[in-house]
């Protein structure tokens, strides 16, 4: 769709730089970038390894030890149910950990980085 409208006034880009290659190689092998990626890995992969074993046990079990997980708890409700379930409330609780991690370990490092890259932009 063209418009008849002139361009606007000024004429001058108004957009702020961006860093160069340079600068973000430099960014990325300082010792804040590193204990940024120190501080994520250290809470991702342990969470991660974890809830795969956690899963993988469930898989596991549900193959293979199938008089277990249909003993009955209570009711109708056996053991690959509250485990089936665990897996969806473990999922969450992990997620929700790690929105409280990067809000206060995570962003804080990132955005004083952020910051300090585009002021030297």
């Amino acid at each position: 769709m063209a418009t008849d409208a002139p361009p606007p006034e000024g004429g001058t880009d108004t957009r702020s730089a961006q860093p160069t290659t340079e600068e973000f190689v430099v960014v990325q092998e300082s010792a804040e970038f590193g204990e940024l990626r120190r501080a994520h890995r250290s809470f991702a992969f342990p969470l991660t390894l974890g809830f795969i074993a956690w899963y993988l046990l469930y898989v596991l079990l549900s193959n293979y030890a199938g008089g277990f997980m249909g003993t009955k708890l209570f009711g109708n409700i056996n053991v690959a149910l509250v485990l089936g379930l665990g897996q969806f409330l473990t999922t969450f609780l992990i997620a929700w950990l790690y929105s409280r991690h990067a809000a206060e370990k995570l962003d804080p490092k990132a955005e004083a980085i952020k910051s300090r890259m585009e002021a030297d932009a």
